[in-house]
């Protein structure tokens, strides 16, 4: 047998191995999920301040769980905000003024304008200043949709559902209707309201062009609107009132600003 001595050692040694495991299973159990410890309550910070930067910069990963519910239900937002207004610019508006303005249109292919004639006739054809050429455009909802009618005669620019071009004298149905969109090489195209995808086109030899046959990166369907010659603006709402203010002076402290006057 040992002496007393190193029995004693032995023990002391077993007693401080075993308090270590139990810090250790200590420290393990602070860390797991939902534990009241130290350790795991600076875990959930950390992982709401990274979350939070997620949010910031549009990171479709969330960093913790939980926090994918939290940026769905977030993000939603802007697809219910588009969707109204998607449902808005269906809607004709009664209430609202009317923008009504005056141009041409030019045709990309025909090197033309578009003109409606007497004869109920739509083509692109015209020359610059020709009276048959002058469209009156006058919008139908707060968006992009509007309807053109010829100023000579009156007569709306629609669609049937052939895709053919035809010329109303009520322009009022939803065939009558288009939407301008402006292409990125600054051309415009009109695409009819009612049969979406269908858009207003022209050949070379100024002819129309049946719409179920056209898209939208076709040069048939590319215009460029251009003012009549000898038309000039005379709408008040356009020109610009410009005022003179005096210029004004910080003072020493540089919180107040006090006005000076103008030098003579």
């Amino acid at each position: 047998m040992g002496s007393p001595r190193s029995a004693l050692s032995c023990l002391l040694l077993h007693l401080l191995v075993l308090s270590l495991q139990a810090q250790v299973r200590g420290a393990a159990q602070s860390r797991g999920p939902g534990g009241p410890g130290r350790v795991g309550g600076l875990e959930d910070r950390l992982c709401a301040q990274r979350s939070g930067a997620a949010r910031n910069l549009s990171d479709p990963a969330p960093s913790c769980p939980g926090e994918g519910a939290k940026e769905q239900s977030g993000r939603a937002l802007p697809k219910v905000t588009q969707q109204h207004v998607r449902e808005q610019s269906l809607v004709t508006d009664q209430l609202s003024r009317r923008l009504i303005r005056t141009y041409q249109l030019y045709s990309r292919t025909s090197g033309k304008h578009v003109q409606v004639l007497a004869n109920k006739r739509i083509n692109a054809m015209a020359e610059d200043g020709d009276p048959f050429a002058k469209l009156i455009v006058e919008t139908d909802t707060f968006g992009s949709r509007v309807r053109v009618r010829g100023a000579e005669t009156g007569l709306y620019i629609c669609m049937n559902k052939k895709g053919k071009l035809i010329a109303k004298s009520n322009g009022k149905g939803k065939d009558c209707v288009f939407t301008e969109i402006v292409l990125e090489n600054n051309y415009t195209a009109l695409q009819n309201a009612k049969y979406e995808g269908w858009y207003m086109a022209f050949t070379r030899k100024g002819r129309p062009r049946k719409g179920s046959k056209t898209r939208q990166h076709q040069r048939e369907v590319h215009f460029m609107k251009r003012l009549p010659r000898g038309h000039h603006t005379t709408e008040q709402s356009l020109r610009f009132e410009f005022l003179n203010y005096p210029p004004f002076t910080r003072s020493l402290r540089g919180s107040q600003r006090t006005w000076a006057p103008e030098p003579r």
